[in-house]
């Protein structure tokens, strides 16, 4: 539900496969080497997509939230460049001195809770990091794009952008926030030559679906508004972290949007998770 100049090989040179990936990644676009930033590339999609595109030939500056994060990165992947952007700070500034052809805004964070207990500060750190910070440093590396009149911008919301379930109120509410701001960008910036796209990913098993659906038992409890339906609440949380998948289908779009030369609004992955949640939730 799910759900930082750059050192890349030089060159249009396109592998059969991508590293760790089962599956050939269709060339579906010109070969040329863009430079492409990712937030949140310290673990899962992001890191994965990083090196899936450094492999490919793009310049990846790989972004994380700490300094440990991007030390931990720079030695495992020195083909990436890597750099320390808190979206929710300044950082965001040190955009401004890349050239940059496509942005991946994958950084996010989680929160699970009934929305009549959850407490307001645990939604506005997420509103903060998923909303505020992905809109800081989209206007941004904005500024560049729109000064060469070329660029995109892919959005990482999430299948709880277009709807919600129990006790993922909190994280839905900001995707859902998302999707307003990528569709209204996306129309924006068009006639100014730039394309924006959204990624609505199911639970992927990339460990941040399970710390998500665990977050709310730190503070729901006996004394909670719903706490007569404390059972019912983890039994849908097992539900959405014990039928996740292999998360190499989500960065292999990745590199997919990254690379084709035209997109459509939405992007669902897989294409029938929408109607696959639904029926889940209805059924």
């Amino acid at each position: 539900m799910e759900a930082g100049g750059a050192r890349g090989s030089p060159g249009g040179r396109l592998p059969p496969e991508l590293p760790g990936f089962s599956a050939p990644v269709s060339p579906i676009v010109a070969t040329m080497t863009k430079t492409v930033m990712i937030t949140g590339a310290g673990s899962g999609f992001g890191k994965m997509a990083s090196l899936a595109l450094a492999e490919r030939g793009h310049e990846v500056i790989a972004t994380t939230e700490t300094d440990g994060q991007a030390d931990l990165l720079r030695a495992e992947a020195p083909q990436l460049t890597v750099e320390r952007v808190d979206i929710t700070s300044d950082d965001v500034a040190k955009v401004l001195a890349w050239d940059i052809d496509v942005l991946i805004n994958n950084a996010g964070a989680g929160q699970t809770g009934p929305l009549a207990d959850v407490p307001l500060d645990r939604v506005r750190r997420l509103f903060e990091v998923n909303v505020f910070g992905t809109l800081a440093v989209t206007q941004q590396v904005l500024k560049g794009m729109v000064a060469k009149g070329s660029g995109r911008v892919i959005i990482m919301s999430s299948i709880s952008g277009v709807m919600s379930a129990p006790t993922f109120g909190p994280y839905s509410m900001t995707k859902h926030a998302l999707e307003a701001m990528g569709k209204t960008m996306r129309s924006e910036l068009a006639p100014l030559g730039i394309d924006v796209t959204l990624m609505n990913p199911g639970p992927y098993q990339t460990g941040f679906n399970d710390r998500m659906a665990d977050s709310m038992w730190e503070w729901f409890g006996e004394a909670s508004l719903n706490a007569s339906a404390s059972d019912s609440f983890r039994e849908f949380g097992r539900f959405v972290t014990g039928n996740q998948m292999d998360p190499v289908e989500v960065s292999r779009r990745m590199v997919e949007l990254t690379e084709a030369e035209t997109t459509e609004e939405n992007n669902f992955v897989p294409p029938e998770i929408r109607a696959l949640v639904t029926g889940a939730l209805e059924g």
